[in-house]
């Protein structure tokens, strides 16, 4: 059982060994807004009208959506399903069960951890790319939140699975890297899903990354995000979620 006051104790606990990983907080944080600026300033196609955008330029939904995506699945593919092996492979969760503070309170702190930063870097993404290129603020906000919402759930309910399958910390980084990399592909990260053919793209529509990209990209852009989308976001939250509780061990 879950208790709020426990919950909120070793969420602030965890923040604080979070924020003195520099790494962690480069990869998720830094590492996608540097990216939005830097390329967004530097290459001026960027920041050119594009017929295949609809006569946007890249940087005012394309490519904030794609840093948001990476940010997410840095932190649900990566930080998440490591630090809780982690914990596991240390005895932490094992001596924790002993005490009042039960493991799945540790669980709920470093989710809570995991979408307060998600949130963080979003936010910074979007606010200093408006700042420092124009880009425009998400022309539908409750939209682009619940796709937000939606997509962060399919991503970290696959990287629960991860974390409850995977035997030590060296195994889950090999596999969150092997996940990673193939979904930011099929999400649009290098090549945009305008582009690739259609086989691919058919592919990448029944993608946790590929459905969330292109809901994120579409609701920056003000457009309503495909329902076969959301379907496909909400079918890989409930799968992995139920998944990841069916095969999660504390010990």
């Amino acid at each position: 059982m879950v208790t709020i006051p426990a919950t909120a104790r070793l969420a602030a606990v965890e923040t604080k060994l979070f924020l003195r990983e520099p790494a962690a907080v480069f990869s998720t944080v830094i590492l996608p807004l540097a990216l939005l600026l830097a390329l967004g300033s530097s290459i001026p196609d960027f920041r050119k009208p594009d017929p295949a955008l609809g006569g946007q330029r890249p940087v005012d939904a394309q490519f904030p959506g794609m840093m948001v995506l990476l940010s997410v699945m840095l932190l649900a593919l990566s930080a998440l399903p490591t630090a809780l092996v982690m914990y596991r492979e240390r005895g932490v969760l094992r001596r924790m069960s002993t005490t009042p503070v039960r493991p799945s309170s540790l669980l709920a702190a470093q989710l809570v951890i995991n979408v307060g930063v998600s949130v963080v870097a979003t936010a910074l993404t979007l606010s200093l790319g408006h700042l420092v290129l124009d880009t425009p603020a998400p022309r539908a906000f409750w939209t682009f939140a619940g796709v937000f919402v939606l997509g962060s759930t399919a991503l970290f309910a696959v990287g629960l699975c991860l974390a409850a399958v995977a035997p030590n910390s060296r195994v889950v980084q090999g596999a969150g890297a092997a996940v990673l990399f193939p979904l930011l592909f099929l999400g649009g990260m290098w090549l945009p899903r305008q582009m690739m053919p259609e086989v691919l793209r058919r592919i990448s529509d029944f993608t946790p990354a590929g459905a969330f990209g292109q809901g994120l990209t579409d609701a920056l852009a003000g457009h309503a995000p495909q329902l076969l989308h959301l379907a496909v976001l909400a079918g890989w939250a409930v799968v992995a979620g139920l998944a990841a509780a069916r095969l999660f061990r504390w010990q």
